[in-house]
């Protein structure tokens, strides 16, 4: 997997994450490229608590975030963390660019909350299956689960290419997990 960091930052992020009393339960894939779907996203406190594990297990994660956010004094300091400023207006161009960022990289795993807000989302965004089946990675699945304090890797998936069945099984494994809000979490039931 991308690696980035050193024993100062990893140290750092173990420090974070043992004050903020939360721990990590899974194993990660050997796999050098793939999409990792965080969810469920309910509150900006997800960032802070992905952040410090990313740091302690010295992973090079890329993430996408609204290129608004990018602004001073910030966007030094998101981009250095990986992150990745992205236009929502480009929606046909957008899966065409990762795809392509993929095929430049040797090793690169790109971060995405499906549902695209913190704010209930009564259906997810698809842009991550659709960079996934683009670039022909897999997608891995990791859960922020607040009741436990958990971060979470689920499993990885290999997308089959039928947009609405490989949404519905990713909804499937991620609806065992709680956010911090889970009254902003989509209801799987609903969901279209």
């Amino acid at each position: 997997m991308p690696r980035a960091g050193n024993w100062f930052t990893q140290g750092i992020g173990l420090l974070i994450v043992k004050l903020l009393g939360w721990r990590f339960d899974g194993n990660f894939p050997p796999e050098k490229k793939l999409m990792v779907a965080l969810a469920p996203h309910t509150s900006n406190w997800d960032f802070v608590v992905a952040m410090p594990f990313i740091m302690a297990l010295k992973l090079k994660a890329s993430w996408m975030m609204k290129k608004e956010a990018f602004f001073f004094p910030f966007k030094g300091l998101f981009m250095a963390l990986g992150g990745i400023p992205t236009d929502r207006g480009a929606a046909g161009g957008l899966a065409k660019d990762m795809a392509s960022q993929f095929k430049q990289n040797e090793k690169m795993w790109v971060a995405i909350t499906p549902e695209g807000t913190r704010k209930k989302a009564h259906k997810w965004k698809n842009g991550f299956l659709r960079i996934a089946y683009a670039a022909d990675v897999p997608v891995l699945l990791v859960a922020w689960d607040f009741p436990t304090k958990r971060i979470c890797v689920d499993s990885l998936y290999h997308p089959t290419g039928e947009l609405e069945a490989d949404m519905q099984e990713i909804q499937r494994r991620f609806s065992k997990y709680r956010g911090r809000n889970p009254e902003n979490q989509t209801d799987f039931n609903h969901a279209a």
